[in-house]
């Protein structure tokens, strides 16, 4: 989500339902500007219409706009942070095959949750899994290398959690393993900035 105006407009809505007006009298800008952010906030389905206000002798009723829920959750700099802790308290209290385990079972139940596996070809199966893994936040490509398919990130949408502990790309493994239908064999760059790669097997 872009900063600035924007951002301040968020802010404002979670406090309370506004009109155009309202927002660009707080934010100090134009209708029309404010229109044209609420209209990207609408699209990106972080605001949405309320209902009107209706105020005697004002003539045409003003829309009145408020967040989605989804919002807090966009909005929000917790969940990154305690995701990390989250992994490191789990993987520091639980050995090694039993963590792994753990992992896996979080990609199976991530991948039940969007609708198990994908239907059609191997190859469209593939596509769907880096689809499910762009709606997740990633920036991934299926390619064709002399190991077959691969689907190649430019970033891992897991990144900050994968950084500190490359074991949490297990759950991503089995998450694509099983939208795809195929086995996922992970070949990730990890460090600083981790990038996914997945060597898909038939």
């Amino acid at each position: 989500m872009a900063t600035g105006t924007r951002e301040q407009i968020v802010a404002l809505l979670r406090r309370d339902q506004r009109t155009v007006d309202e927002l660009a009298a707080a934010v100090g800008t134009t209708d029309n500007a404010v229109r044209s952010h609420l209209a990207i906030l609408e699209r990106d389905g972080l605001v949405r219409v309320e209902g009107v206000r209706r105020t005697p002798g004002a003539g045409k009723p003003a829309v009145l706009y408020g967040l989605n829920p989804a919002a807090d959750e966009v909005a929000s700099r917790a969940y990154p942070a305690v995701l990390v802790a989250l992994v490191d308290v789990l993987l520091e209290s639980t050995p090694g095959p039993e963590a792994e385990a753990m992992l896996q079972e979080v990609g199976h139940r991530l991948a039940r949750a969007i609708g198990g596996e994908a239907r059609g070809t191997v190859e469209q199966r593939i596509e769907a899994a880096a689809a499910a893994l762009i709606a997740l936040g990633g920036d991934v490509e299926v390619t064709r290398t002399d190991e077959g398919l691969v689907i190649q990130g430019h970033g891992c949408p897991l990144g900050r959690a994968v950084s500190s502990r490359p074991e949490v790309c297990t759950a991503v493994e089995s998450f694509v393993s099983d939208v795809a239908g195929a086995t996922a064999i992970q070949r990730c760059d990890h460090g600083e900035r981790p990038r996914c790669r997945f060597a898909m097997g038939e």
